[in-house]
């Protein structure tokens, strides 16, 4: 019975997202996944409910990438996994800013405050169509940081590739002093979330430890 476990192909994960942070993720957890980032254009969808806006993100990046693989022959199970975060602080819904203004102003406007990061997760089992979605948060709280600790930090370009323009795994991570939550959520992949989706489709997180 143990030997014909072992000699099942494992199930391949798909990442559709170019973030280093959740590959690193994933790879600290044993994870390896094949990296193809899709080609959404965030900018066309709009929400002003943070959860269904980083929920449809998500679902249209598995989705993109999903159809890629339709027309390829995979001898393992191929999963897709699309991820998007945003930011909810003061009534509004937070992106990557625009430029290295915006970061600033979102900064000084952030510092000694707090706001909700929030992590769309979607699964797609590119064999059979079946999906399980589900979206994680996370409170975060901002240090009071100076002008000059702003301006340093927009400096490094950090904050113009990241949603709500901070991270806590980076250069970011001494402006944080709190994270109410799983982490994960804030670096923008929830580990447990994942374990609960991948049990959905039928799928152990186990199986694809490498």
């Amino acid at each position: 019975m143990y030997g014909d476990v072992m000699t099942q192909p494992r199930p391949h994960l798909v990442l559709a997202s170019a973030s280093p942070a959740r590959r690193r993720s994933l790879q600290a957890a044993g994870i390896h996944a094949e990296v193809r980032p899709s080609d959404v254009d965030e900018s066309i969808v709009d929400h002003p409910d943070p959860d269904a806006l980083c929920a449809e993100l998500a679902r249209r990046k598995a989705q993109a990438v999903t159809g890629e693989f339709r027309d390829e022959v995979a001898e393992a199970q191929v999963l897709v996994l699309g991820c998007d975060s945003v930011l909810a602080f003061a009534g509004e819904v937070l992106g990557k800013p625009a430029d290295a203004a915006e970061a600033t102003a979102r900064w000084k406007r952030m510092r000694g405050g707090r706001g909700v990061l929030h992590t769309g997760h979607a699964l797609v089992d590119v064999g059979s169509g079946r999906t399980a979605e589900a979206v994680a948060a996370a409170t975060v709280h901002f240090a009071q940081v100076s002008d000059a600790e702003i301006d340093a930090y927009v400096a490094t370009g950090e904050p113009l590739a990241v949603a709500g323009a901070f991270t806590i795994d980076g250069m970011g991570g001494p402006f944080v002093e709190r994270v109410e939550g799983d982490p994960g959520t804030v670096i923008g992949l929830s580990l447990p979330l994942l374990r609960h989706l991948l049990a959905d489709l039928g799928v152990p997180i186990t199986s694809l430890w490498r």
